[in-house]
């Protein structure tokens, strides 16, 4: 198969959950209630260009992985509606973490001989930062705080490896996560307007992860 042939269709099926985003970050923006409803809809959305692609691409471990951290970020997002009952915040912090694992496990096996570029040292010190501003608020979260810390870092770095777009993906999932640690600990310290910024870079960070995650396993196909 040509690549333009399989590549296309794929770019096209990005569409769906591109809009879906900006009209979920426009609704919170404008505290509108279909807010909720939209968010849970973006990561089935963000799995279509992953389902649709996968027949086509290799390793298939690589796609277990991915479609495994889209489905833990779907049930992060969505702790509060799915589980009402349990604590959100813990519940948050373990799916999230799982779909972070995931994500690292993916982006070891796009590139495994490539070594962490030298700036990705200024993840540590954002974790050094992030725990040192906002450990004495999170009370009895703080062990599972700093662990969540390790590996949103962790995912940031490791996706410096891979593809443009994964990195800067990565990069807008660290700025996310930072601004809603914010929010959750320090919420005076925040404008506004704080929240559809948090969703708009975490839809931007795992948009362009994905994409460019498939692009890497797309090339490697193709040339194989």
């Amino acid at each position: 198969m040509q690549r333009g042939a399989l590549l296309s269709p794929i770019l096209w099926a990005f569409v769906p959950y591109a809009v879906m985003s900006l009209l979920h970050v426009a609704l919170l923006a404008f505290d509108n209630p279909l807010a909720t409803p939209t968010k849970l809809s973006l990561m089935p959305l963000l799995a279509l260009p992953v389902l649709i692609a996968a027949p086509q691409l290799r390793p298939k471990a690589t796609i277990a992985f991915l479609l495994t951290a889209i489905s833990a970020s779907w049930l992060g997002d969505g702790a509060v509606s799915f589980f009402p009952a349990a604590p959100e915040l813990p519940l948050m912090l373990g799916f999230f973490g799982i779909a972070h694992l995931a994500y690292i496990a993916l982006f070891l096996g796009l590139l495994k001989r490539r070594r962490l570029p030298w700036w990705t040292v200024i993840y540590v010190a954002w974790w050094i930062a992030m725990i040192a501003t906002l450990g004495s608020h999170t009370g009895g979260l703080l062990i599972a705080v700093a662990a969540y810390g390790l590996v949103l870092a962790g995912t940031a770095a490791f996706a410096a490896r891979c593809h443009p777009l994964v990195a800067t993906g990565g990069a807008f999932f660290l700025a996310s996560d930072t601004l809603l640690a914010f929010q959750l600990f320090l919420p005076d310290s925040l404008p506004a307007w704080s929240s559809p910024a948090i969703m708009l870079t975490y839809t931007l960070g795992q948009g362009l992860i994905v994409g460019g995650a498939l692009l890497a396993l797309h090339r490697r196909s193709t040339s194989s």
